[in-house]
C-alpha cells in the first residue's frame, strides 16, 4: 500500500504499514458482492480482510460492519487481537473490555464482532459489510445467511460485501463451487514479512516455511502448499456437515463420562461426552493443552464438572499421572487401550443410522482454551482437527496399509477410543 493511502487512513508512521502483493492486493479494490481470499497458512489474508474492512469503515461515515467466525470463543485469540494490534490506537474505540461487542470510529461507523453461534441482535438486521473468518469452517448456509445482511439496505455501501478468508479444505467444499463468489488465491511468496519484493526469503519466511514443510498429509498440501486435497488414508470417515453440531444445554439427566489422555510436551486431553435417550455420544466440552501439570489439569476439570453428574473419569494407564488425579479428587477407570476393536467401535459410531444422524458427534466450541503454542506449529488444536489428519500408513506404491495408524496427532483419537469402548462395554448402548 502506498505511503499517500496511509496517510490519508491515518495509518501513516504506524508499526504496521503492509505491503500488498498478489491476492492480497487484489482485494483492496474489490468491489461486488461476495468474496473469499483463499490461501495456505500465513499468506496474510486475515490481515488484508481486516485492512479492507477498517478502509471501507474509514471511508464511509456510518457504515456498520461485523466480524465474525464461526464459533464466538474462537474469535478474541484469533482475528479480533490482529484487528486491535491494527487499528485500535488510530482513533478506533472498542466497547465491551477484552473481549469487545463492537468497535466505534471517529465518524460514526461501527464494527461488531460476533460468532455465527452466538450472532446477537446486530445480525438480526441490515449490515454493509460482513466479514467471515476461516469461513472453510462454516457451512453454505451460514454464508447464505450472511449474503441476506449485506443487501445493500444498510444504505451506506450499496450494494453490501460478503467477504471472508479461508485456509484450503476439502475439494467438495462450497467454497470452490458457489457460482457467485469470487475466490482470490493468496501464496506465501505475497506476504511481505516471509519474502522479500524480488522474491528473496526473509529470515520469518525460513521460520516459517520450515515449521509449514513439517507438516504431514493434507495438512502439509492445504496448509503448505494451498491445495485443496482430501485426506487420504484417514483413519475415520468425518464428515462435518453431519458430525458437527452447535451448541446447546446439556440436560442434567442424561449420563455424562469424562475421558483423559495425559501429556505435557504433548497434547493433555480431557474430553466430556453426553449420552442422549437415543445412545448417541455428544463432545461437549474439551481440553487440549500442553506445558501444563497433571495437578493444573485436575483443577480445572474438577471446576469445569462441579456439578454435573459424571459417572467415570476413564484415563490412560500411566500410574504416577493417575495417583496424581486421586490426591485431587478424581479417581479414574483404566481405559481399554486395544487399538484396533477401539477403531472399529468409532467407526460403528461414526455410522449413519436410519434417521439419518449418525451414533457420534461434536459439539462446535466444545474446547475450553486455544493452545498457542500448538497453534504457532500448526498443529491440531482439539479433537476435530485430528479427525482430519489420523491416517494410516502407506506402502511404497502410496496405498494405505489398513493396520494400525500412524502414532502421530492421536491424543484426542486415542481419548475418543477411551471413551466409545467404555461405554460400550458399560451397557451404554444398545446400537452396537
Amino acid at each position: 500500500m502506498e505511503a499517500a493511502q496511509l496517510q490519508r487512513r491515518g495509518l501513516a508512521g504506524t508499526a504496521a504499514q503492509p505491503e500488498f502483493r498478489g491476492a492480497a492486493l487484489s482485494l483492496q479494490s474489490f468491489r461486488g458482492r461476495e468474496c473469499i481470499i483463499s490461501g495456505p497458512s500465513e499468506t496474510g489474508k486475515t490481515w488484508a480482510a481486516l485492512y479492507l474492512l477498517d478502509s471501507l469503515a474509514r471511508a464511509h461515515p456510518k457504515m456498520q460492519g461485523a466480524i465474525l467466525r464461526k464459533v464466538h470463543r474462537d474469535l478474541y485469540s484469533t482475528v479480533i487481537k490482529d484487528y486491535r494490534t491494527l487499528f485500535e490506537t488510530n482513533g478506533v474505540t472498542a466497547y465491551g473490555g477484552n473481549k469487545p461487542e463492537w468497535f466505534d470510529y471517529p465518524n460514526g461507523a461501527r464494527i461488531y464482532c460476533g460468532g455465527l453461534d452466538r450472532p446477537g441482535a446486530f445480525l438480526s438486521g441490515a449490515l454493509d459489510v460482513v466479514y467471515l473468518n476461516q469461513a472453510e469452517e462454516s457451512e453454505l448456509e451460514d454464508w447464505e445467511t450472511l449474503t441476506t445482511r449485506t443487501t445493500g439496505r444498510a444504505g451506506v455501501i450499496v450494494p453490501g460485501l460478503t467477504l471472508g478468508d479461508c485456509n484450503p479444505s476439502y475439494p467438495q467444499h462450497w467454497i470452490l463451487h458457489r457460482p457467485t463468489l469470487k475466490v482470490m488465491h493468496s501464496r506465501h511468496e505475497d506476504n511481505p514479512r516471509l519474502y522479500t519484493a524480488d522474491g528473496q526469503i526473509t529470515e520469518q519466511g525460513q521460520q516459517t516455511m520450515m515449521t509449514l514443510d513439517a507438516l504431514t498429509g493434507a495438512r502439509l498440501q492445504r496448509l503448505r502448499h494451498g491445495l485443496w486435497v482430501q485426506a487420504e488414508g484417514t483413519v475415520y470417515e468425518f464428515n462435518p456437515a453431519v458430525h458437527e453440531i452447535d451448541p446447546f444445554p446439556i440436560p442434567a439427566d442424561w449420563r455424562r463420562v469424562a475421558v483423559i489422555d495425559f501429556g505435557y510436551t504433548n497434547p493433555f486431553v480431557c474430553q466430556w461426552w453426553a449420552i442422549d435417550q437415543d445412545d448417541r455420544i455428544i463432545l461437549y466440552r474439551e481440553i487440549y493443552m500442553t506445558g501444563r501439570t497433571v495437578r493444573v489439569h485436575a483443577g480445572q476439570m474438577l471446576a469445569l464438572s462441579e456439578g454435573e453428574n459424571v459417572e467415570a473419569f476413564i484415563s490412560d494407564h500411566d500410574a504416577e499421572d493417575r495417583a496424581t488425579l486421586e490426591e485431587s479428587g478424581i479417581f479414574t477407570i483404566a481405559a481399554d487401550k486395544d487399538v484396533t476393536p477401539g477403531i472399529q467401535t468409532v467407526q460403528e459410531r461414526l455410522k449413519l443410522r436410519g434417521d439419518g444422524k449418525p451414533g457420534m458427534m461434536l459439539m462446535r466450541g466444545a474446547l475450553v482454551e486455544r493452545d498457542e503454542t500448538l497453534a504457532a506449529a500448526h498443529k491440531p488444536l482439539c479433537t476435530r482437527d485430528e479427525f482430519d489428519v489420523y491416517s494410516y500408513p502407506k506402502d511404497v506404491s502410496g496405498h494405505a496399509l489398513k493396520e494400525i495408524p500412524v502414532k502421530l496427532h492421536d491424543h484426542g483419537m486415542d481419548a475418543t477410543r477411551y471413551g466409545v469402548r467404555y461405554l460400550a462395554s458399560a451397557g451404554g448402548w444398545t446400537h452396537l
